[in-house]
C-alpha cells in the first residue's frame, strides 16, 4: 500500500529530494562528527592525549557548530538555503582531508572548530529544507517522515565511517588515522556532489513562506531546556563509547559491528518515530526519547557483555537523532513557516551549547576515579533530567488558552 501511494510522480520527486538532503546529515554529522569516536583511540595512542584533551577536540567541534548555527541564517537570507547546504558540504570535505595532514594539537583543534562551523551550515540549512519539503508531502510521505529521512541520513555517514576507518587503522600502524581522515574527506566530497545534483531542482525547496511573526522563546522554555540537556548528555556517549568498548577488551570486528548497528538504528529511526512526531505538538516525544537514551547510555556501564552492548548501540542509534527531529517538529508545529529558519537556528544554538560542555565534562570525569564508566553514568543522569524537563513543554496553542500558562 505504501509503495502504491508513493508511486505518483510528485511523491517520487519529493522522495528523491528527501534522500538527497539526507546526504547533508550524513556529511555534517556522520562523517564530520561521529567518525571521531572511531579515530579517537588511535589518535590518543599516537599523540599521548588525556581524556580531557580528547574530549576537548569535540568541544572545539561543537563550538564551531554553534558559530556556524548563528551565522547560517544570515547566509540563508542572502544566498538561500541550498547555497549554504552545498557550500557547507564542500568546506567540510576539504577540512576533513586537512585533518590528515597535521599532528599539532592546536591545529587539530582549529580544524575541528572550522569543520564544526562548516557542518552546521549544511545541517541547519538541510533541516530547514527538509521542513519545507515536508510541508509539501503527499500520501504516505508525511512531513515527519521527510524529517526522519533527513536526520536518519546521519546513519549513512556512521555506517560509512564504521567500514572506512578500520580499513586504515585496523593494522595498528602509527598515525594510520591520518589517511583515514583524508578518505573521509574524499567520501564527503562525493556525497556533496551527489547532494548538489539531487537538489538541483530547488523549486519546492525555495517556495515563498509568507511573513514572519514575533517569537516569544519563554514559551519554548521546557523544550529548550530538555534539548540543551540532550546535547550535553548524548555527546559523551558518541565521543567515548568506542574507547570504552576498547578498554573493555571488545575486539575490533565486534566494535565495527557495534558501530554499524548504531548507524542502522539511526536509519531505522526515520520510520520508528515519524508517527510520534506527527501526532504530538508539545514536548512528549522529546521526553520519551531522552528517557530511552538515558537507559541506552547506562547499559554498557552496567554490563560489559556483548548482548547488552549491542542492545545499547541499537537503541541509542534508533533514538538520538530523532530528538533532533523532535525539536524541528516542535518548531514546525508551533510556528509559521516564515519563522522556521530562526526557530531551527535557536534550537540548534541551544543544542550546540550543550555539546560544547559535554565532551570536556565527560573527559574530565573520566580522567578521575571511575574512568569512562563514571563519565557515561553522569551523561545518563543528564539525559534523564532532560526527559523530565521536556515533558513540561505544551503546544503554544494550549499555552494561549485561558489558564494555559
Amino acid at each position: 500500500m505504501t509503495v502504491r501511494r508513493l508511486s505518483s510522480q510528485p511523491a517520487q520527486a519529493l522522495l528523491r529530494q528527501a534522500l538527497a538532503l539526507a546526504l547533508g546529515a550524513a556529511i555534517s554529522l556522520g562523517l564530520a562528527r561521529f567518525s571521531y569516536a572511531l579515530l579517537l583511540g588511535p589518535m590518543r595512542d599516537d599523540l599521548g592525549w588525556r581524556y580531557v584533551t580528547a574530549g576537548a577536540m569535540n568541544t572545539a567541534n561543537a563550538a564551531g557548530y554553534l558559530l556556524g548555527a548563528l551565522a547560517v541564517p544570515h547566509w540563508i537570507a542572502r544566498r538561500g538555503p541550498r547555497s549554504a547546504l552545498v557550500g557547507g558540504g564542500l568546506a567540510t570535505a576539504g577540512l576533513l582531508a586537512l585533518h590528515g595532514l597535521v599532528q599539532s594539537e592546536a591545529l587539530l583543534g582549529l580544524l575541528r572548530l572550522l569543520a564544526g562551523a562548516a557542518s552546521a551550515a549544511t545541517f541547519v540549512s538541510g533541516g530547514l529544507l527538509a521542513a519545507r519539503l515536508g510541508s509539501r508531502a503527499v500520501g504516505a510521505l508525511s512531513a515527519s517522515l521527510v524529517l526522519g529521512l533527513y536526520y536518519g541520513g546521519t546513519g549513512i555517514g556512521i555506517i560509512v565511517s564504521a567500514l572506512l576507518v578500520p580499513a586504515f587503522t585496523g593494522a595498528g600502524e602509527a598515525f594510520s588515522w591520518q589517511p583515514a581522515w583524508q578518505a573521509l574527506g574524499a567520501v564527503a566530497l562525493l556525497m556533496t556532489l551527489l547532494m548538489a545534483w539531487g537538489t538541483a531542482s530547488d523549486g519546492p525547496l525555495s517556495a515563498s513562506t509568507g511573513p514572519a511573526v514575533p517569537l516569544h522563546w519563554q514559551r519554548f522554555g521546557f523544550a529548550l531546556a530538555g534539548y540543551f540537556l540532550f546535547g550535553l548528555g548524548y555527546i559523551g556517549y558518541m565521543t567515548f563509547i568506542v574507547t570504552l568498548l576498547r578498554e573493555q577488551q571488545l575486539g575490533s570486528a565486534a566494535i565495527t559491528a557495534f558501530y554499524i548497528t548504531l548507524g542502522l538504528g539511526v536509519v531505522a529511526s526515520s520510520w520508528l518515530w515519524a508517527g510520534l512526531l506527527q501526532r504530538w505538538q508539545g514536548g512528549q516525544p522529546m521526553a520519551l526519547l531522552n528517557a530511552l537514551l538515558a537507559f541506552a547510555t547506562l547499559l554498557p556501564v552496567l554490563s560489559t557483555r556483548p548482548p547488552a552492548v549491542f542492545v545499547s548501540g541499537a537503541l541509542f542509534g534508533s533514538v538520538f537523532l530523532s530528538v533532533v527531529a523532535a525539536s524541528t517538529a516542535v518548531v514546525r508545529h508551533n510556528l509559521p513557516a516564515a519563522s522556521w529558519p530562526r526557530g531551527i537556528a535557536v534550537f540548534t544554538a541551544v543544542f550546540a551549547l550543550g555539546q560544547i560542555a559535554g565532551p570536556s565534562l565527560v573527559g574530565l570525569i573520566a580522567d578521575g576515579p571511575g574512568g569512562l564508566a563514571r563519565g557515561l553514568a553522569v551523561s545518563a543522569a543528564v539525559l534523564a533530567l532532560g526527559a523530565v524537563l521536556a515533558l513540561g513543554q505544551r503546544p503554544l496553542a494550549a499555552q494561549r488558552r485561558p489558564g494555559g500558562r
